[in-house]
């Protein structure tokens, strides 16, 4: 009797553990749904979020693009006026170069102008001589240096009148040269770089 007591008590507990295998495998496949559910929505959450990142992302890239857009937009701009400013300042010291050269160039003449009068004061018989030699080597070494320096004389006598090269001081009367043309240079002219440093001083025909 005891052995049939206690089998009939093996067979309750078998049967219970049968009878709550069900309501286990319900749970677990209620957990796995629940854990389902949970991770759809962590994923429905966690979707968003690297778009919105992206955005982010995205429109920080344009603020930065932008920015670098605008820095070389002010550093182009920076280089063309500076070198605007090169040019500009090129141009200002040539131009300064050129009216001191050429300040200098007109005390020069002068000196030039009384050369050619001390030489052309010597008599014939005395050319030869050594201190008519001396004149002429420094009159030719200093018309040398006038003519590297490109300062050239400006062509007159049996030219056109020009007023932009020539200074016409009085009238004559010529049998050798036609109406209109300098006759005879008064003072010579000279030009430096392609301008007139000084006109020259001519007279010209009826």
């Amino acid at each position: 009797m005891a052995e049939e007591k206690d089998r009939t008590n093996e067979m309750e507990e078998e049967l219970e553990q049968q009878a709550q295998q069900p309501d286990e495998a319900e749970k677990e496949a209620e957990e796995a749904q629940t854990a389902e559910k949970e991770a759809a929505a962590e994923t429905a959450q966690e979707g968003p979020t690297p778009k919105k990142e992206k955005k982010k992302k995205d429109k920080k890239q344009d603020a930065l693009k932008e920015k670098i857009e605008e820095l070389e937009d002010r550093v182009k701009r920076q280089m063309a006026e500076f070198e605007n400013f090169r040019r500009r300042t090129e141009k200002e010291k040539t131009a300064m170069f050129e009216t001191g050269a050429k300040s200098v160039i007109e005390k020069m003449l002068p000196v030039v102008d009384n050369f050619e009068r001390g030489l052309a004061s010597i008599p014939e018989g005395e050319q030869e001589g050594a201190v008519a030699q001396g004149m002429q080597m420094i009159y030719k070494q200093l018309m040398t240096e006038l003519e590297n320096l490109d300062v050239k004389p400006i062509p007159a006598v049996g030219e056109e009148f020009n007023p932009e090269f020539h200074n016409a001081v009085m009238q004559v009367e010529s049998e050798e040269f036609e109406s209109g043309v300098v006759a005879q240079e008064l003072q010579k002219g000279y030009t430096y770089r392609e301008g007139v440093v000084r006109h020259s001083m001519v007279a010209v025909v009826q």
